[in-house]
């Protein structure tokens, strides 16, 4: 694992590779990329994009681009190269040797990212089984960065097509030892979910972009002190408190959830689906939304693909668009509530800061209303000059 409290200079250096294929949101910048590489205790030195029909089968990019980057990472004294798109086993072991350095891409970037922060023994087994999956398709010798994590596979023996056999039938051993286990895990999450349905309890769950702000919106609702920061997948772990509204007399479930992403592995939804059935099992979502980042449609949009993906596009939701105090002045909304057309229907609207707490009594009162339509509860009066927003909220 990668020390984030070294020193900026002593941090490997990496090549940043990105490749336009013609799809839509294709981010030449690579930003995105930047952003999962320095969280995973990186230090990008340089970026290369290009443009190509469709991938090179042997090297995804052509060997001309294959020698710029070389050049590029050895006039900075690059460790790594890594790519924005996913590459195919032999794509990467040809890279690998083209350029005579270790060469891996984003899915694998997003999985260490996973493996520093998981901190819950469910969390630690989602990953790993997300870690065998890919590791099944590929030669386990050749994988140094996953021999940085602990309990990581390590090299035994000698080459060879025996020792690749050996090597793929563990991991498939340990797939299935660990699914077992994820299963009971599971079968202990149903169990709660029986209980607070036996009391009748309200469930929200927070959803959204990576960095969206869910966590810091958590801790200003509920007063706690769940880990977050200004960096991509700050939670990894399901944490869920009680929320007490006073407008109802009731307390709510809470739970902040592992943050979406682009492009995020299928194998990290499906490993993460216990985790995720807090968001599929809820009576409402809390969509978070970075209302400052000029590219939160297309971040929008990908969080209900994974929505969809799991079965849960059809919840209620709020959108909660976040870090308002991070708007100019003349992009501010006029209005704080309103409803915002998604996916061909309207759904409640908020703007709110949860570093200031601006919006956040408003949110509150939006709650409130949901649960009086839940449980035929009257709700307090809302605060002068919020009717607005208790009529939005029905």
């Amino acid at each position: 694992m990668n020390d984030h409290k070294k020193p900026q200079s002593e941090l490997p250096g990496v090549v940043l590779v990105g490749v336009d294929l013609g799809f839509p949101h294709f981010d030449a910048e690579l930003e995105e990329l930047a952003q999962l590489a320095e969280t995973a205790g990186y230090r990008v030195v340089d970026r290369v994009s290009c443009k190509r029909r469709a991938p090179d089968p042997s090297l995804f990019i052509g060997s001309g681009k294959a020698d710029e980057i070389k050049a590029l990472a050895l006039g900075h004294g690059a460790t790594e190269v890594l790519f924005d798109q996913a590459l195919s086993p032999s794509q990467q072991r040809n890279l690998e040797r083209y350029l005579g350095l270790p060469v891996n891409d984003r899915t694998l970037l997003i999985l260490e990212i996973f493996a520093q922060r998981a901190r819950s023994h469910e969390g630690k087994l989602q990953v790993e089984l997300a870690r065998l999956q890919y590791l099944s398709t590929r030669l386990v010798r050749r994988w140094s960065h996953l021999e940085r994590q602990s309990g990581g596979i390590g090299m035994r023996g000698g080459p060879g097509e025996t020792q690749i056999e050996l090597d793929r039938r563990m991991i498939g051993d340990s797939i299935k030892r660990t699914r077992e286990r994820l299963e009971k895990v599971k079968r202990q999450r149903s169990t709660q979910r029986r209980q607070r349905e036996r009391r009748e309890t309200f469930t929200i769950s927070l959803v959204g972009y990576t960095n969206a702000g869910k966590s810091s919106i958590f801790n200003a609702l509920v007063k706690a002190r769940a880990y977050a920061a200004d960096q991509l997948f700050a939670t990894l772990d399901t944490t869920t408190r009680q929320l007490y509204l006073g407008e109802v007399g009731r307390t709510v479930s809470l739970s902040d959830t592992v943050g979406f992403i682009r492009d995020l592995p299928h194998g990290l939804v499906e490993a993460f689906a216990a985790t995720l059935q807090e968001a599929r099992d809820a009576d409402l979502l809390l969509h978070v939304v970075d209302a400052s980042n000029p590219d939160h449609p297309e971040q929008i949009a990908e969080v209900m693909r994974v929505l969809r993906e799991i079965g849960a596009d059809d919840l209620p939701q709020i959108l909660v668009f976040n870090k308002l105090d991070a708007i100019e002045p003349e992009r501010q909304p006029r209005q704080r509530v309103d409803v915002f057309e998604l996916e061909g229907e309207g759904v409640p609207r908020i703007f709110l800061s949860a570093h200031t707490g601006d919006g956040l009594d408003e949110l509150r009162g939006l709650l409130a209303q949901r649960v009086q339509a839940r449980f035929g509860v009257k709700p307090a009066e809302f605060p002068e000059g919020d009717a607005d927003a208790a009529d939005s909220a029905q």
